[in-house]
């Protein structure tokens, strides 16, 4: 009787075991990226405009290899798509508005409205739920602190279920990482 537990136990531990190699190598492939993949990312996301040759030549792989990777990259979802990086003081943006904001609420149909209303705002750039004292923080662009005065008493102060309003204003954007590199080191 005690052997018959034993090798139960046995073949359930190796289907467990199984189980869990299987589940282990899905996680890999999806997460695990060789030097290629990231020397790929790392180009793309400090020049997309790169062409390929260029980038196949910064990470050691043929033209066709590389573009092969591309493409793989980007419909794994790494890769979400390509973008210019704008000269916002240029263009007359002149002040970034970090808010942090409180609900009165946390219900899901309250937090919904509240998303919705900040994606219909011109200027808000970032929205993100966040843990701490508050519930949102907003990244916001405008022009001057008028034009922010502005969006805060027509547009923010309306916005659904706010509590409280806390209003940062960036001196200076101190150069860090790139995403790239915070993720797959230099």
């Amino acid at each position: 009787m005690d052997q018959a537990k034993s090798l139960q136990s046995c073949a359930l531990l190796r289907y467990h075991s199984h189980e869990f190699t299987v589940l282990e190598a899905k996680l890999r492939n999806f997460v695990e990226m060789d030097k290629f993949d990231a020397g790929i990312l790392k180009s793309l996301t400090s020049n997309a405009r790169l062409p390929v040759s260029a980038i196949a030549e910064a990470v050691g792989l043929s033209q066709s290899a590389c573009t092969r990777r591309i493409q793989a990259l980007e419909a794994k979802g790494f890769v979400h798509g390509y973008s210019a990086r704008l000269a916002r003081r240029k263009l007359g943006f002149k002040i970034t508005a970090l808010v942090d904001i409180t609900l009165g609420t946390q219900v899901e149909e309250d937090l919904a409205a509240f998303e919705a209303e900040v994606a219909s705002i011109a200027g808000i750039v970032e929205c993100a739920l966040v843990s701490g004292g508050q519930d949102y923080r907003l990244k916001i662009l405008c022009r001057d602190l008028d034009d922010y005065e502005r969006l805060h008493r027509e547009r923010l102060g309306r916005l659904p279920g706010v509590v409280t309003i806390n209003s940062s204003f960036v001196l200076r954007n101190v150069p860090t990482r790139g995403e790239a590199d915070a993720l797959f080191g230099e």
